[in-house]
């Protein structure tokens, strides 16, 4: 038995080792929360426990576990309460789930910043009560609007739900990620054209040198990471402070770059583009932006539109995974990065990309998949996102030319209710994050007409404005609502903005649910909350 190459006494220690499969047994019942031998592996990875061998078999001490969990293990929900209040309802942070569960089948067609889970929208729009939600507000057959679409969460649950649903978004990406998530396709059709792509990438890279400079590359590096940053040896000497990770970090990094210089050399790699105007000129290296040119092309040439647009959202998502960025960096861009460099995220010296087929394929298969999986669940109902401004749009007239069918069932029956999130003030630039998209396929920005956009800031000016800006939105689409609709708004609303919002249209606010936020993106993991206001008419 061995710990990190150190003999053991089997005797004294076989009473607390688990195999990996026996400590998610264990863990699941300990935490109360679905802990799978991938969690485990996990933490032996990235050094939270320990690593025993025995015969080719890992396993892990208990009390290695006990510690790890005791750490934080009921801790959070009372120092979230001591932070933002006792009226933090806990039920509403779904933490029961796990990352899957939240970015389940088409939800994860895209990144992008900012969207709620779907558990949060399936919570108010299916037809339970509990102690919290004592009504139900919306039922199969209704029409639900949400007037800040961004990614189509509401769209796509409203589907799942059986109710009708329509989005609108000043971003065109935005409609186009959202109209992707609830189309019908036919996917034999969507994986020949995938299949095509493919095949025309595979030949133009076989005839450049890329892939025998990056393979030569790979193996490089691999052998200098094992030989400086064994892993988890390197991690766990991390934790413990038994090394500065930033000199040693920085040295190693100084040492691979003569290396790596020697290689763009001997293979006479261009790394910029001649150009560096545009995010496309500026964020990708010269071999990526070519092989990105050869698929857009033969995208160009699909005939059949939903089955383009759809692969259009394959290329943009594997486009965002090969920008020239560290692995750090990926949701907030810093600097162009275009050598190796030392990865505090992976604890090794990592290197840009050089070719986008592996995401390709990736995110072609992936996104297949996800297309299937919702096969299986989606219901025959409407569901459709509008490019447009919301404070102003005419949604009769804009559903008449797009979806027909859905126009003359809101003049049937008018639109039950919304359940959106609204941009919050000064925190994203909605068209910015997809830069890459616009310039890729040439969509028009209205980045002048954001609400609350980051560029905008967060002043006493920028504040009013938001108001009034939301305000119209509300006294717009209540137009087309029910005369005893429900509107479910969720923001983070440190202003104390929306008081003055409901007012401002007409409405009074009879009902808010605090909930905590767990599952942030951003690097900032700090007590975080944001409340779902309840709007009728006043």
């Amino acid at each position: 038995m061995y710990m990190h190459g150190q003999r053991l006494n089997i005797i004294q220690l076989n009473q607390n080792l688990l195999t990996l499969q026996q400590a998610s047994e264990w863990a699941t019942e300990y935490t109360r929360k679905n802990v799978t031998v991938s969690n485990i592996s996990y933490l032996i990875q990235y050094g939270r426990i320990k690593k025993y061998e025995e015969n080719g078999k890992i396993f892990v001490s208990v009390n290695d576990l006990i510690k790890y969990y005791q750490s934080f293990k009921g801790k959070r929900e009372l120092l979230w309460k001591e932070k933002l209040g006792d009226d933090l309802n806990w039920a509403l942070s779904f933490e029961q789930y796990k990352e899957a569960e939240t970015t389940k089948h088409v939800h994860r067609l895209h990144p992008y910043k900012g969207k709620f889970i779907p558990q949060l929208v399936e919570y108010f729009l299916d037809d339970h009560i509990d102690d919290f939600k004592k009504e139900i507000f919306f039922k199969k057959g209704d029409i639900v609007l949400d007037p800040f679409c961004g990614s189509g969460t509401t769209l796509v649950q409203a589907n799942e739900s059986g109710i009708h649903a329509i989005g609108i978004d000043i971003s065109e990406f935005n409609t186009l990620i959202s109209n992707c998530k609830v189309k019908k396709y036919n996917l034999i059709e969507i994986k020949c054209e995938i299949d095509k792509i493919t095949k025309k990438l595979k030949q133009f890279i076989e005839n450049s040198h890329i892939i025998n400079f990056d393979e030569e590359l790979t193996n490089l590096l691999n052998k200098f990471n094992s030989k400086h940053f064994p892993s988890p040896e390197y991690k766990y000497k991390l934790r413990l402070g038994e090394i500065n990770e930033e000199n040693y970090g920085r040295e190693k990094e100084k040492i691979f770059l003569e290396i790596y210089f020697d290689l763009i050399k001997k293979y006479n790699i261009k790394l910029k583009q001649d150009k560096n105007e545009k995010f496309i000129e500026k964020w990708f290296l010269q071999s990526i932006r070519d092989e990105i040119e050869v698929a857009r092309e033969e995208i160009e040439k699909i005939q059949n539109e939903d089955t383009k647009n759809i692969i259009k959202i394959i290329l943009s998502r594997t486009v965002r995974s090969c920008r020239a960025t560290t692995h750090s960096d990926l949701a907030t861009l810093k600097e162009p990065v275009i050598t190796t460099y030392y990865c505090s995220k992976h604890g090794k010296i990592c290197k840009p990309l050089f070719s986008i087929l592996k995401w390709w394929n990736t995110y072609a298969n992936d996104t297949l998949k996800r297309l299937s999986q919702f096969d299986q669940i989606r219901t025959n109902t409407y569901q459709i996102c509008l490019t447009g401004d919301s404070r102003i749009i005419d949604i009769s007239k804009e559903l008449e030319y797009k979806n027909p069918e859905l126009a003359e069932l809101v003049k049937k029956q008018k639109i039950k209710g919304i359940f959106s999130s609204p941009p919050y003030v000064g925190m994203i630039n909605y068209h910015e994050q997809h830069a890459y998209a616009y310039d890729l396929f040439d969509f028009e920005r209205r980045d002048n007409l954001e609400i609350g956009p980051l560029f905008k800031g967060q002043g006493k000016q920028a504040r009013d404005s938001y108001v009034k800006e939301i305000s119209n939105v509300l006294i717009n689409c209540k137009k087309y609502l029910i005369e005893n609709y429900n509107i479910f708004l969720v923001a983070n609303d440190k202003y104390n903005l929306y008081p003055i919002i409901a007012e401002k249209s007409g409405m009074k606010i009879v009902n808010q649910f605090k909930r905590p936020v767990l599952n942030r993106t951003e690097k900032d993991k700090g007590a975080y909350a944001e409340i779902i206001f309840h709007l009728k008419e006043k």
